[in-house]
């Protein structure tokens, strides 16, 4: 198996806070489809979820390993 680093944070390790207006058209998220809207909002997110996955990373190399061998 690959270990390949993520770009972006698990989605099923939380609930994702979307509300059911979407911030970018302003219209219910459930009676349209928001593939563009959900492209901005990714494309928005993304320094966001850098900035996350840096502190991640950090946090787990200054926890150090378990077991030294």
């Amino acid at each position: 198996m690959v270990n390949t680093p993520r770009v972006r944070p698990a989605m099923a390790s939380h609930r994702l806070d979307l509300p059911s207006i979407c911030d970018i058209c302003g219209k219910a998220r459930s009676t349209r489809r928001h593939q563009t809207c959900s492209r901005i909002r990714q494309q928005r997110k993304a320094e966001e979820w850098t900035a996350l996955m840096a502190e991640k990373i950090a946090a787990r190399a200054a926890k150090g390993k378990r077991y030294a061998r």
